[in-house]
């Protein structure tokens, strides 16, 4: 059932590769009421281990090669004292059982679970997973039953569904209705078809109905779907009952957009960012493809940090002092985890062995962004054994 904690919200919708971490924390800082991780696939993240990350005060799910010739990688990374109880992390699956795996590792450290049935993306529905759920409800049902059941209810934490419209309202409220019924907690539409792309114009004649399906048996309902700011979300929610609205492109290109004051300038955003990226570790490459969407493209910075090879050319090009929270490295050469991982790995009788259960699962031939696994990680130093989180949390 609904969570009250998160009705009436403005939040930061999931987006692969713009929605890491860095984003997700200055989305937070301009006023979001909560966070969507980016879709991370189930197969990524099983098999990965919890490492605290003293350096950079985060937890780190790390995928530990089974020999001594694989790659460690960063599948997430989270910041436990500044979105924890703010964090929904979506997750990718065709399959429950594997579903429940994936959200497992993850559910301590989250604010709830959410399951991708909207992305119309190949590399997802061709898989069964994502938008493809929603030609195969009978899968979806169970997917989100498992997750309500075995991850929801014994982590006290809510189980969602973000989803797009079908081709008639009727379609679409029987599938609202199925889902409901699961016990989840939040069902998100995403106002467009399958079919379509970003730039036409979402299709909103169905909300209404669909609120009041959900409300009938005290599930919430978000919309997704061209809101620009925290001001129209509040007219979303006052003109068609939702409990809350998500951002998605207008937070990629400026995350201020959840400010009631209105928008920052962009530069004051830029700036902000580049900082909040060093604090964490980011990798160049997400930092990189994160200011193509903030930089204006007619702006004569946008050519000169888009063509940079490195954080400190970005940091001078832009004149914000260069202050990495961890040594950068070239962004030609691999990233990985410190050995000490490992050694923290091996101490640890609770930390999750990696094995064949996640490297060999993982679709070949795809990028990582488009599995919804991180690219390489920046080095963790002097990592830690599994332990519990005592740092504050925010409400």
């Amino acid at each position: 059932m609904a969570h009250p904690g998160f009705v009436g919200k403005c939040v930061l919708a999931p987006m692969v590769r713009t929605g890491e971490l860095p984003t997700r924390l200055l989305s937070l800082k301009y006023g979001a009421d909560a966070v969507w991780s980016p879709e991370v696939v189930d197969k990524a993240i099983i098999g990965c281990s919890r490492v605290i990350n003293p350096t950079l005060n985060t937890i780190d799910f790390v995928k530990i090669p089974a020999n001594a010739n694989g790659e460690e990688r960063l599948i997430f990374r989270t910041h436990p004292e500044l979105e924890k109880k703010k964090l929904i992390f979506q997750i990718g699956s065709a399959d429950p059982s594997l579903a429940v795996e994936g959200a497992s590792i993850v559910a301590k450290d989250v604010a709830g679970i959410d399951l991708n049935c909207g992305c119309p993306k190949h590399f997802s529905i061709h898989s069964g997973m994502g938008a493809a759920l929603l030609k195969n409800p009978d899968n979806l049902v169970a997917i989100l039953t498992a997750l309500v059941e075995e991850v929801g209810k014994p982590n006290n934490i809510p189980i969602s569904a973000k989803i797009r419209i079908l081709d008639t309202p009727e379609e679409t409220l029987g599938l609202v209705r199925r889902l409901c019924a699961t016990g989840i907690a939040r069902v998100t539409v995403h106002c467009r078809t399958t079919p379509m792309r970003p730039r036409e114009p979402a299709i909103r004649d169905q909300l209404a109905d669909i609120v009041k399906v959900c409300h009938e048996v005290g599930v919430q309902c978000y919309a997704n779907g061209d809101i620009e700011s925290r001001t129209h979300a509040e007219e979303m929610i006052e003109k068609f009952g939702v409990d809350g609205c998500m951002i998605a492109r207008a937070a990629e290109t400026n995350p201020s957009c959840f400010r009631r004051e209105g928008l920052l300038p962009w530069r004051e955003v830029v700036d902000e960012f580049l900082k909040t990226s060093m604090s964490v570790g980011q990798w160049m490459a997400n930092i990189k493809f994160c200011l193509s969407h903030l930089i204006p493209g007619k702006d004569p910075l946008y050519v000169q940090v888009t063509q940079s090879k490195t954080v400190e050319a970005i940091c001078n090009i832009l004149g914000v002092p260069y202050t990495p929270a961890v040594p950068e490295q070239p962004e030609s050469s691999p990233r990985t985890v410190t050995k000490a991982i490992e050694k923290a790995q091996k101490k640890s009788e609770t930390v999750k062995a990696a094995g064949g259960s996640g490297v060999s699962r993982v679709r070949e031939g795809k990028k990582k962004s488009q599995r919804g696994v991180a690219p390489n990680p920046q080095p963790v130093a002097d990592v830690q054994a599994e332990q519990p989180i005592t740092a504050t949390m925010l409400v």
